[in-house]
């Protein structure tokens, strides 16, 4: 049998911190199955999803644990895959001028239509003429098969012209 481990890391970046993370999982059988990691303000911030033999776990995260001095970790025990309800995907790109609670006025949306966020990327970047504040989204969402995409668009147009930020879909 195979456990599934998830975990939250962030620490001081600096060189060897992936390194450190993938020889701790590889010496326990562990398999590095998906993961996202950034340096984001001067920190090394990352999530890892690892499958290992039943057998290793707790080793590996005895292991995992020890490298607390270079990193803090949250390890928390998964399951497989999960079964999918009747869903459909759908991507959502966003850009418009930086401000506060932009994040906030999608997802509270998204929730009240039972959308479902699966990945979310953001940044801020400069804007080539005019050297404003841009701010970037590219979500990954899971809308209900029983949901009318037209009614969703609406809602999310709404706020994008409330917000005054340009969204487009893609199935």
């Amino acid at each position: 049998m195979t456990t599934y481990l998830v975990l939250t890391a962030i620490g001081d970046d600096r060189p060897g911190l992936v390194e450190q993370l993938a020889g701790v999982v590889a010496r326990n059988a562990g398999n590095w199955l998906e993961s996202s990691m950034s340096q984001l303000a001067g920190k090394f911030a990352g999530i890892l999803r690892v499958s290992v033999p039943d057998e290793n776990a707790d080793q590996l995260i005895r292991d995992l644990e020890s490298l607390s001095g270079s990193l803090k970790l949250v390890i928390e025990r998964g399951s497989g895959e999960l079964p999918q309800e009747s869903s459909q995907p759908l991507k959502l790109s966003l850009i418009g001028n930086d401000r506060p609670g932009i994040i906030r006025e999608i997802s509270a949306a998204l929730a009240r239509q039972r959308v479902n966020v699966e990945e979310l990327e953001t940044e801020c970047t400069i804007a080539p003429m005019s050297g404003e504040t841009l701010f970037n989204a590219q979500v990954t969402l899971t809308v209900p098969a029983d949901l009318d995409l037209d009614d969703l668009q609406r809602e999310l147009e709404q706020i994008a012209d409330d917000l005054i930020v340009d969204i487009q879909f893609q199935s």
